[in-house]
């Protein structure tokens, strides 16, 4: 037996659907609507359906963020603004590199002589979209830019703020 709901779960959804256009809609097969909803709810596309992804980013209904194995879809910016949910793209597609390098600052000054774990800085900027890997990547960074230094190594490193005094203190004393 097989039960189909008929209600309308997304008013804004249907909106942007009848605002692509009803030539366009009629276009669509089954499945580029499954992924289209798939994408709202923030759910991964299986790998049936994902050869749909090329075609809805060709039309402009689909955004990728990241590269290669950290690549992930979400819906388009216009079609969350047509959706009346311009916050919930904000949120989907994540803070960019700048903004997440501030916080991060932020966060290690106002616990400088505390220093922070990686965990912990992960959970201070709450973004989802923001893997263990990417937020290793921001502290190497930082650290290149001798703006944050590590003390520790594996789960007991902490984060701190300023360039390593312990480097600075061996280039002078090459010096």
């Amino acid at each position: 037996m097989l039960t189909l709901q008929g209600a309308v779960q997304d008013e804004g959804f249907l909106r942007f659907l009848e605002r692509v256009g009803a030539e366009r809609v009629r276009s669509f097969q089954t499945e580029d609507l499954l992924v289209l909803d798939l994408l709202r709810r923030g759910e991964v596309v299986p790998a049936n359906l994902a050869p749909r992804l090329a075609g809805l980013r060709e039309m402009g209904l689909v955004e990728t963020t990241g590269r290669a194995r950290g690549m992930k879809y979400l819906l388009a910016r216009k079609l969350y603004a047509a959706m009346g949910d311009k916050a919930g793209y904000t949120r989907r597609r994540g803070l960019d590199r700048a903004r997440l390098k501030e916080l991060v600052l932020q966060h290690l000054e106002a616990f400088k002589g505390q220093g922070s774990p990686l965990r912990e800085l992960l959970g201070a900027l709450n973004d989802p979209s923001l893997s263990r890997a990417q937020m290793q990547t921001l502290l190497r960074e930082l650290k290149a830019e001798n703006r944050v230094h590590c003390r520790g190594k594996t789960r007991s490193g902490r984060w701190f703020i300023g360039p390593d005094p312990d480097a600075i203190e061996q280039q002078s004393g090459r010096q």
